[in-house]
């Protein structure tokens, strides 16, 4: 793609408050297309640029959320940017795959825990989301105030979870002992329960992610 119409299409995606990632993705999936053709994008018609998403779904065989991106990304550009309301373009919709969540025994629990009992900021938070049954989206983002520890109550509150919906759910007293040691050995602060690295930022669902998985790979 020529640099006078990058640099136009790359200002129209700021303009309408596309995120850095998304204006990125936008403009190499273009590029690509030109590449493809050898031609200008702005010189192709509907026919050329629905014949490039097949190429990327039967012959390249990329995932449906690569392809679906390059969709979203020259549906913007022909549609929204050239104002070329006469192309329309489409790839077949996602095979849903149903997938049975894994389940860990209690005993397979008890030894994922041991595994990061040295450790008590992973074991709150291997404990909490255990034993509060919690997605890991859901503890990472969990407050302070989140934890309502009176004899009366025992709830951890968890805000926007599935279906952006807030709800309660039981907190434990042996879960409520490991965050007291968190607490006390770590001393967090800031608003999140477990923060990152970065200031006012909580802990990411990928760094939750590996520290489960470096606590189920470790040897008993």
């Amino acid at each position: 793609m020529a640099s006078e119409l990058r640099n136009r299409f790359n200002e129209f995606l700021i303009l309408h408050r596309k995120a850095p990632k998304t204006r990125k993705a936008y403009l190499w999936a273009v590029s690509a297309l030109a590449a493809y053709y050898r031609r200008s994008p702005d010189r192709l018609d509907a026919g050329e640029i629905q014949g490039y998403l097949r190429y990327l779904i039967e012959e390249k065989k990329l995932a449906w959320s690569t392809c679906n991106v390059a969709l979203s990304a020259l549906v913007c550009f022909y549609r929204d940017f050239l104002k070329r309301d006469e192309i329309w373009l489409s790839i077949p919709r996602r095979t849903r795959e149903r997938r049975l969540p894994t389940i860990l025994s209690v005993e397979e629990v008890r030894r994922l825990l041991a595994a990061v009992a040295d450790n008590p900021k992973r074991h709150a938070l291997l404990m909490t989301a255990y034993c509060a049954g919690l997605r890991v989206s859901e503890v990472v983002r969990l407050k302070p105030g989140d934890i309502e520890s009176s004899p009366s109550r025992m709830l951890i509150r968890v805000e926007q979870g599935k279906g952006k919906k807030d709800r309660y759910t039981i907190l434990t007293s042996d879960c409520l002992a490991t965050l007291r040691n968190y607490y006390k050995s770590c001393r967090p602060t800031g608003a999140w329960l477990f923060p990152g690295r970065e200031a006012g930022h909580w802990l990411s669902i990928s760094t939750a992610q590996k520290i489960y998985d470096a606590a189920k790979k470790k040897p008993a």
